[in-house]
């Protein structure tokens, strides 16, 4: 399966009264028609965004935009709570079943062309698991599986039982993965080379971090993300990265933003960065950040400040 450099992350859309800062419906449309007509044709959801607006959402923009079901490639994921009950949630058969079933109901599709574990389930066999995905498949209801933020020896875990026991293997593994945030390098990325498993990350920008390297925002850590971004970075052992960003933008004469996603798109084992955007100039600066050609010298500026830190997902 073929998918554009960059792909469209659709959280950002859903309904406010259920995630403050989403956009309508009719605010998306003109972005992702933006994003479609600069070439994109991969879009990633999640049951849990907005509470399932956001599939509605998505649902219904790619209908209007593309017009063909085979002309783009849809990706949505099951795990978080999608209810109060105890079967609401996690990755047992009896959740996995009927999660497919109103994921696919909300989008308005017969199938997702990938369907992802939001994140590991402890309390789940991996067989039973991986037994229940292998069976969404077969029935037709997604053309393939991936797999997001876990630790490398799950994701080894889950490959393996699904081989030995002749069942769907996952083909994309989504992590966590930014010029802010190198920890997948230790293990989850030599692993997925190793695998032939595609690397499609989240949070390329470090929720817009690095997209404001260099300027008075820098400094502003914005709040209404209920604490995420200082959960994930830390401003003062960060801030030498943003620096370099900021310097090697600065002398290119390019936007901070497109700089640090033409860095993550150097990387080799990366697919498709999977960018949020609210304004038109997210998509452009993402689609003219895949032709960004960054120096040896560049690259070594970017990633040298760069401090082990602790795993965050």
């Amino acid at each position: 399966m073929h998918v554009s450099r960059i792909c469209l992350g659709m959280m950002s859309y859903g309904d406010p009264a259920k995630q403050e800062w989403a956009l309508t419906e009719e605010q998306a449309e003109p972005i992702v028609r933006r994003a479609a007509d600069a070439g994109i044709n991969f879009y990633d959801t999640a049951d849990l965004y907005s509470a399932g607006a956001s599939e509605t959402v998505t649902g219904n923009l790619l209908r209007r935009i593309h017009p063909r079901r085979e002309d783009y490639v849809l990706a949505t994921k099951v795990y978080f709570p999608m209810g109060p009950g105890r079967n609401d949630r996690g990755l047992s058969r009896k959740h996995i079943m009927a999660a497919i079933d109103d994921s696919l109901r909300r989008l308005g599709t017969d199938y997702v062309d990938l369907y992802q574990i939001h994140r590991w389930d402890s309390e789940t066999p991996i067989e039973e698991t991986m037994r229940a995905l292998h069976d969404v498949v077969a029935s037709g209801k997604a053309r393939y599986l991936g797999a997001s933020s876990m630790a490398a020896w799950q994701f080894a875990k889950a490959q393996h039982v699904a081989e030995v026991n002749g069942w769907t293997r996952f083909v994309s593994m989504q992590p966590h993965y930014n010029l802010l945030y190198r920890e997948e390098e230790r293990e989850m990325l030599p692993l997925c080379e190793d695998q032939g498993v595609g690397v499609i990350p989240w949070s390329p920008l470090a929720r817009g971090v690095l997209a404001r390297a260099g300027s008075a925002a820098t400094t502003t850590r914005q709040t209404s993300d209920g604490g995420r971004i200082d959960f994930l970075y830390d401003a003062d052992n960060d801030q030498s990265i943003l620096d370099d960003v900021a310097a090697v933008a600065a002398e290119r004469q390019l936007p901070a933003a497109q700089i640090a996603m033409a860095w993550l798109l150097h990387q080799p084992t990366v697919t498709a960065p999977i960018v949020g955007a609210t304004k038109d100039r997210h998509i452009d600066d993402a689609v003219a950040a895949v032709d960004v050609e960054l120096s040896d010298k560049e690259l070594t500026t970017l990633t040298e400040a760069y401090r082990p830190r602790e795993v965050r997902s």
